[in-house]
């Protein structure tokens, strides 16, 4: 099983009822052998350029496990799908995640001296 980020971008007349096209999305990544590992919800935004005469679009972030044969069919099934805009499924850089992981914990670890030593100045 190999790591993926899936962004699909969701019709946006279902902003109401976003849980039935977030389902059908979930249920299309279990049916071809993939797990869900992380979910975020960005919420409507206007987008760059209209799609299919729509100028606003409902982002849902993924981090999914899928199998080797997985993408393709995941593939298919969107290009023909009427609640889903746009997606882009891509592998996950690993060396790049364990960069800004590091980064993002010095960049923490920083602020914390630095809130210490404001505190000591005081």
């Amino acid at each position: 099983m190999k790591e993926y980020e899936l962004t699909v971008l969701i019709h946006p007349d279902l902003e109401a009822d976003q849980e039935t096209p977030l389902t059908k999305v979930r249920d299309i990544i279990k049916n071809a052998g993939g797990t869900i590992i992380r979910e975020d919800n960005w919420g409507k935004k206007k987008l760059a350029y209209p799609i299919r005469r729509e100028e606003f679009g409902i982002y849902v972030y993924m981090d999914v496990s899928l199998p080797a044969d997985a993408p393709l069919k995941i593939s298919n099934i969107f290009n023909i799908t009427d609640e889903v805009l746009r997606y882009l499924l891509v592998t996950v850089n690993e060396k790049a995640r364990k960069a800004m992981a590091a980064e993002q914990e010095r960049a923490t670890e920083r602020s914390n001296i630095d809130t210490q030593t404001d505190a000591t100045k005081e």
